[in-house]
């Protein structure tokens, strides 16, 4: 078995898996190789991923089981000490119900063998509600449970979205005085030179995972029908997985589905066209890497599940249009200032930002 680096991430799963938490870990890791010399080395929690010893350069273990002694075997190096952890959670990425008791008491064991140890934990989900009739509902007071012990085992903690960052204060009991909330980055990629949205071909895009895209078409069809008709669009792009159904031309305009595409191919794609639109809530944009993904590659975002309340900085009207309930009639012209507003918005938060607070959130203790 390959050593161990000093720094390990745990994921869920990284490539050839389709798995956006790993490739936000995975992304950090290469600019933390990048801009500051850190080597990562990746534990994967999921017995049943299949991929290679290493990734982009980067050794890669994996759990015998789920198991909290499987985990504390990786984590426990005596030729390699691991000194620090980062743990990417969201808890049905190590469990299938959401509760990854392994996985905590893992690394629970792990900490109580010395006290130099440090772990970072970065939150991309807490824990699941539901109603009475769903499993979502039974399992979360587990969930709930486990994220609260994460909270006060780790030496810092993160998240993506302000919501759960009030949710990790009230569980460290003030524990954490100040918890970074870093809006996801763009896994495609972060271009430099972008041209002005009258520039490009009148082109729209539909990208992500079944559900989101599943969602714009059989929920947001009016709000797309509008988009399509009053920013003169003339082609689809439809960028996923391929769905159970059949996509349905809109407005008489073709889509054209080309199912799963390489990072750098769908950055070309989004550089080349006007708007992206998705059905996610509002509330939690922050957290979406579809967003991010429009934002950082200065197309005109637009929505249609409005909470109606905006959080961590993001405006209705400003930084994304809502399809369904935007009160004026949508051109480029006015579609330029809100790309403008989103990606600058981007800029605050992108990869290179958020690899130095996670250097700063290592170095600290």
């Amino acid at each position: 078995m390959q050593p161990i680096a000093p720094i390990i991430a745990i994921v869920p799963r990284l490539m050839p898996a389709i798995d956006g938490v790993g490739d936000y870990g995975l992304n950090i890791a290469k600019q933390l190789r990048q801009d500051f010399g850190w080597m990562t080395s990746f534990v994967i929690g999921d017995p049943n991923w299949s991929g290679e010893a290493f990734v982009e350069g980067f050794a890669v273990h994996q759990v015998a089981e789920c198991s909290s002694t499987a985990l504390l075997k990786l984590l426990t190096n005596e030729q390699h000490p691991i000194t620090t952890v980062i743990l990417h959670y969201v808890g049905y990425g190590y469990a299938k119900r959401g509760c990854p008791v392994w996985l905590v008491e893992g690394l629970e064991r792990w900490r109580k063998a010395t006290n130099s140890r440090h772990l970072v934990t970065m939150f991309h989900e807490m824990y699941a509600f539901g109603s009475i009739w769903t499993s979502q509902f039974w399992t979360s007071p587990l969930q709930r449970n486990l994220a609260a012990r994460l909270v006060r085992l780790s030496d810092r903690c993160l998240t993506n979205n302000q919501i759960y960052a009030e949710i990790i204060n009230k569980l460290g009991r003030g524990k954490h005085s100040t918890i970074p909330t870093l809006p996801v980055f763009s896994n495609i990629g972060e271009p430099e030179h972008l041209t002005s949205l009258l520039e490009r071909p009148r082109r729209l895009v539909i990208l992500g995972s079944c559900g989101p895209r599943s969602r714009v078409y059989q929920n947001s069809r009016l709000a797309l029908q509008r988009t399509c008709l009053e920013l003169e669009i003339e082609e689809i792009l439809d960028i996923g997985s391929a769905l159970d159904f059949k996509i349905e031309p809109v407005n008489d305009i073709p889509i054209v589905c080309l199912g799963i595409k390489s990072a750098p191919d769908i950055s070309s794609l989004l550089s080349n066209s006007v708007a992206g639109f998705l059905n996610y809530p509002t509330e939690f944009l922050t957290k979406s890497g579809i967003f991010a993904a429009y934002c950082a590659h200065r197309l005109l975002p637009i929505c249609t599940w409005d909470q109606g309340q905006d959080v961590d900085s993001l405006q209705a009207g400003k930084h994304y249009w809502l399809g369904n309930k935007y009160q004026h009639r949508m051109n480029l012209s006015a579609g330029q200032v809100v790309a403008d507003n989103a990606y600058a918005w981007y800029q605050k938060h992108q990869l290179s930002v958020q690899a130095h607070t996670f250097v700063t959130l290592m170095s600290s203790r």
